[in-house]
């Protein structure tokens, strides 16, 4: 049997098509027709011996091929990069000081600065882990080349940020569902509406990062609107001690679902009759509008590695307009063709 050689041309429309949502928009982004798309598409599953999409109302969803395809994709592809990457800089050489917000440090430092050593080893790296007003003093005292922060609109935005995505604010509890059963709140139903009601006006404990810190300015406000009683039961300068507090029990704390450990989980605020809370933005800053060519390459990664962590629970942003030369007719006329060849739309599961 002869070996299969996957086409990286062609995984990265597959991969592109499935980041979109549309397979007509991965053509569009691609600058290829529809009919080469699918094309592309038939070849790929012919390579893999399998049938990798199945039908899901008008589009498509991944089978369990397609997603370890899918898997396999990323990962080959991101070699290639950093193949070429390497190729294009083997002899890039500086510094860059790069800073990051706690939830950052374990989820995405180590995979970033992997990739970013082996393209570039003659470059060193300085990081920082910070929370985002320091981080900000820092870029604004050329301390930092880049620094990737939490942004609650607090404050104006510097003129060479770039907002990469916003998340929803979730009220977080421990994994434990004993432990979420706390005495504040009762799980009897009462009969009018059925709705869980306070079991008393005990104030709702909060476990917080020290001052100053936005997040915990967003919950007092929100539970005050509210008028839901609150009292401070765990405060510390580190999100670790936070993640073990709420964890333990303490209290309930606020975070986006971004890096959250495997000891708590997202709660329903309804059920438990919480306020709702507002998004907040994911900011890369930089010091300079052209930085140099180590801190534009790390920007570059960082840029990848969190959009590609961000997608699942990032809320939608404007998309980018299309090129000047795809008028509006062109490309609803490709999208029309593409859901002939049943490759046009797929769910936003699969996304």
């Amino acid at each position: 049997m002869s070996q299969v050689m996957f086409d990286l041309d062609v995984l990265r429309t597959f991969s592109t098509g499935i980041a979109l949502g549309s397979y007509a928009r991965a053509a569009d982004r691609l600058g290829r027709s529809t009919s080469a798309v699918s094309a592309q598409l038939k070849k790929l599953e012919s390579q893999a011996g399998t049938v990798l999409f199945r039908k899901a109302g008008r589009g498509l969803q991944l089978t369990d091929a397609g997603e370890t395809l899918l898997a396999y994709a990323h990962r080959m592809l991101e070699l290639n990069e950093e193949a070429s990457a390497a190729m294009r800089g083997a002899d890039l050489q500086g510094w860059v000081r790069l800073g990051l917000q706690e939830d950052f440090g374990e989820t995405l430092l180590p995979a970033v600065l992997g990739r970013f050593a082996r393209a570039h080893p003659k470059v060193r790296i300085e990081a920082c882990v910070a929370r985002s007003g320091e981080l900000r003093e820092r870029l604004e005292l050329g301390q930092l080349d880049l620094a990737l922060a939490w942004d609650a609109g607090d404050q104006p935005l510097s003129p060479y940020a770039e907002r990469v995505a916003r998340l929803p604010l979730l009220w977080i509890g421990p994994r434990a569902p004993e432990r979420v059963e706390a005495p504040w709140w009762t799980e009897r139903e009462h009969r009018a509406g059925g709705a869980r009601q306070p079991k008393s006006k005990e104030p709702l404990p909060l476990v917080m990062l020290d001052a100053p810190c936005p997040l915990r300015e967003i919950v007092i406000t929100a539970l005050d609107r509210a008028g839901l009683p609150w009292r401070r039961a765990f405060g510390s300068a580190s999100l670790a001690a936070l993640w073990a507090a709420t964890s333990a029990g303490l209290g309930l704390t606020v975070r986006t679902p971004f890096g959250l450990p495997a000891h708590v989980r997202t709660l329903d605020r309804t059920t438990l009759q919480l306020p709702a809370l507002p998004q907040i933005s994911l900011v890369l800053y930089r010091a300079q509008a052209h930085a140099e060519a180590p801190a534009s390459r790390l920007a570059t990664l960082l840029l990848e590695a969190v959009r590609q962590h961000v997608q699942p629970v990032a809320m939608p942003m404007r998309e980018s307009p299309l090129p000047e030369t795809k008028t509006k007719a062109k490309a609803q006329a490709a999208k029309a063709q593409a859901e002939k060849r049943g490759y046009a739309q797929l769910p936003a599961s699969v996304g």
